[in-house]
Protein backbone atom coordinates (compact mmCIF):
# COMPACT_ATOMS: atom_id res chain seq x y z
CA UNK A 1 0.00 0.00 0.00
CA UNK A 2 1.08 3.55 -0.87
CA UNK A 3 1.16 5.38 1.77
CA UNK A 4 2.23 8.84 0.29
CA UNK A 5 0.60 9.35 -2.80
CA UNK A 6 -1.14 12.30 -2.32
CA UNK A 7 0.93 13.78 0.65
CA UNK A 8 5.03 13.96 1.49
CA UNK A 9 6.10 11.66 4.68
CA UNK A 10 7.70 14.76 6.03
CA UNK A 11 4.72 16.84 5.94
CA UNK A 12 3.02 14.53 8.67
CA UNK A 13 2.47 15.04 11.90
CA UNK A 14 3.76 13.16 14.72
CA UNK A 15 0.35 12.12 16.02
CA UNK A 16 -0.47 10.81 12.27
CA UNK A 17 2.48 8.68 12.39
CA UNK A 18 1.96 6.86 15.65
CA UNK A 19 -1.84 6.03 14.94
CA UNK A 20 -0.90 4.77 11.41
CA UNK A 21 2.10 3.14 12.58
CA UNK A 22 0.21 1.33 15.77
CA UNK A 23 -2.75 -0.10 12.59
CA UNK A 24 0.01 -1.35 10.60
CA UNK A 25 1.47 -3.33 13.16
CA UNK A 26 -1.61 -4.94 13.67
CA UNK A 27 -2.10 -5.34 10.00
CA UNK A 28 1.52 -7.13 9.10
CA UNK A 29 -0.09 -9.08 6.01
CA UNK A 30 0.33 -5.51 4.20
CA UNK A 31 3.75 -3.87 2.55
CA UNK A 32 3.41 -0.49 3.44
CA UNK A 33 5.24 2.10 0.87
CA UNK A 34 6.09 5.31 2.49
CA UNK A 35 8.07 8.47 -0.27
CA UNK A 36 9.47 11.54 0.83
CA UNK A 37 11.10 14.10 -1.22
CA UNK A 38 12.30 16.15 2.15
CA UNK A 39 14.52 12.95 3.81
CA UNK A 40 16.53 15.94 5.72
CA UNK A 41 13.43 17.02 7.61
CA UNK A 42 12.65 13.84 9.48
CA UNK A 43 13.67 12.22 11.80
CA UNK A 44 12.27 8.49 12.43
CA UNK A 45 12.55 4.77 13.06
CA UNK A 46 10.90 1.72 12.57
CA UNK A 47 11.65 -1.98 12.90
CA UNK A 48 8.85 -3.12 11.35
CA UNK A 49 9.53 -5.60 8.90
CA UNK A 50 6.37 -4.07 6.53
CA UNK A 51 7.72 -1.19 6.26
CA UNK A 52 9.31 0.30 2.76
CA UNK A 53 10.94 4.20 3.51
CA UNK A 54 11.91 5.14 -0.03
CA UNK A 55 12.92 9.24 -1.35
CA UNK A 56 12.28 10.64 -5.02
CA UNK A 57 15.37 11.81 -6.71
CA UNK A 58 14.07 13.44 -10.15
CA UNK A 59 17.48 14.83 -11.47
CA UNK A 60 21.82 14.31 -10.07
CA UNK A 61 21.63 17.37 -7.57
CA UNK A 62 18.95 15.49 -5.89
CA UNK A 63 21.27 12.35 -4.91
CA UNK A 64 22.20 13.77 -1.71
CA UNK A 65 18.50 12.39 -0.68
CA UNK A 66 19.68 8.88 -0.94
CA UNK A 67 22.26 9.66 1.74
CA UNK A 68 19.65 11.96 3.98
CA UNK A 69 16.79 8.99 3.99
CA UNK A 70 19.60 6.33 5.27
CA UNK A 71 20.84 8.70 7.96
CA UNK A 72 17.76 10.53 9.32
CA UNK A 73 14.87 7.48 8.72
CA UNK A 74 15.86 4.13 10.38
CA UNK A 75 13.83 1.35 9.04
CA UNK A 76 14.65 -2.29 7.67
CA UNK A 77 14.09 -1.54 3.77
CA UNK A 78 14.98 1.18 1.69
CA UNK A 79 13.28 2.18 -1.48
CA UNK A 80 14.21 4.94 -4.15
CA UNK A 81 11.85 6.44 -7.23
CA UNK A 82 13.51 7.81 -9.69
CA UNK A 83 10.46 9.68 -11.29
CA UNK A 84 10.13 11.76 -13.17
CA UNK A 85 13.48 11.96 -14.34
CA UNK A 86 14.88 15.44 -15.64
CA UNK A 87 18.30 14.70 -16.50
CA UNK A 88 20.69 12.54 -16.22
CA UNK A 89 21.14 11.13 -12.40
CA UNK A 90 24.88 9.60 -13.02
CA UNK A 91 26.97 7.34 -10.78
CA UNK A 92 24.48 5.97 -7.43
CA UNK A 93 26.02 4.20 -4.59
CA UNK A 94 22.65 2.06 -4.28
CA UNK A 95 24.40 0.57 -0.57
CA UNK A 96 21.67 -0.09 1.68
CA UNK A 97 18.87 0.26 -0.86
CA UNK A 98 16.09 -2.81 -1.62
CA UNK A 99 14.66 -1.57 -4.52
CA UNK A 100 14.18 1.40 -7.00
CA UNK A 101 11.33 2.21 -9.28
CA UNK A 102 12.00 4.47 -12.54
CA UNK A 103 9.36 6.06 -14.25
CA UNK A 104 9.06 9.54 -16.73
CA UNK A 105 6.82 12.53 -16.26
CA UNK A 106 3.12 12.16 -17.64
CA UNK A 107 0.51 14.82 -18.57
CA UNK A 108 0.60 17.14 -20.99
CA UNK A 109 2.58 19.69 -18.91
CA UNK A 110 3.60 22.90 -20.88
CA UNK A 111 7.76 22.01 -20.73
CA UNK A 112 7.18 18.45 -19.85
CA UNK A 113 10.83 16.62 -19.80
CA UNK A 114 10.39 12.58 -21.21
CA UNK A 115 13.28 10.68 -19.57
CA UNK A 116 15.43 9.09 -21.80
CA UNK A 117 16.28 5.89 -22.88
CA UNK A 118 19.97 6.40 -21.63
CA UNK A 119 19.11 7.83 -18.14
CA UNK A 120 16.80 4.90 -17.66
CA UNK A 121 18.82 2.33 -18.57
CA UNK A 122 22.00 4.22 -16.76
CA UNK A 123 20.43 3.70 -13.21
CA UNK A 124 18.92 0.60 -14.07
CA UNK A 125 22.28 -1.07 -14.75
CA UNK A 126 23.79 0.20 -11.97
CA UNK A 127 21.07 -0.80 -9.65
CA UNK A 128 21.34 -4.58 -11.39
CA UNK A 129 24.88 -4.48 -10.81
CA UNK A 130 24.71 -3.57 -7.58
CA UNK A 131 22.40 -6.42 -6.74
CA UNK A 132 19.01 -4.21 -6.51
CA UNK A 133 15.76 -5.08 -7.82
CA UNK A 134 14.42 -2.51 -10.53
CA UNK A 135 10.81 -1.82 -11.44
CA UNK A 136 10.44 0.60 -14.84
CA UNK A 137 6.96 1.75 -14.50
CA UNK A 138 4.37 1.09 -17.14
CA UNK A 139 4.89 4.61 -18.35
CA UNK A 140 8.15 4.40 -19.85
CA UNK A 141 6.86 1.54 -22.14
CA UNK A 142 6.65 4.22 -25.15
CA UNK A 143 9.93 5.21 -23.98
CA UNK A 144 11.84 1.87 -23.70
CA UNK A 145 10.24 -0.48 -25.94
CA UNK A 146 8.45 -4.11 -24.49
CA UNK A 147 12.42 -5.79 -25.01
CA UNK A 148 13.97 -3.56 -22.52
CA UNK A 149 11.39 -3.08 -19.64
CA UNK A 150 12.06 -4.49 -16.24
CA UNK A 151 9.88 -5.04 -13.91
CA UNK A 152 11.42 -6.98 -10.74
CA UNK A 153 10.20 -6.75 -7.38
CA UNK A 154 12.50 -7.47 -4.23
CA UNK A 155 12.11 -10.62 -2.29
CA UNK A 156 11.12 -9.31 0.86
CA UNK A 157 8.21 -7.56 -1.08
CA UNK A 158 6.93 -10.33 -2.84
CA UNK A 159 6.90 -12.50 0.22
CA UNK A 160 3.91 -10.72 1.51
CA UNK A 161 1.99 -10.63 -1.87
CA UNK A 162 1.83 -14.46 -1.88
Amino acid sequence: MLMTGMSDFSDWKPEWNAEIFRRMKSNPQHAYIFLTKCPDKISFSTDDENVWMGVTVTRNSEKKRLDDLKRNIKAKHYHVTFEPIFDEIGDIDFEGIDWIVIGTETGHRKGKVDSRPEWVLHIADQAQTQGVPVFMKEDLLPIMGEERMIQELPEQFTKRLQ
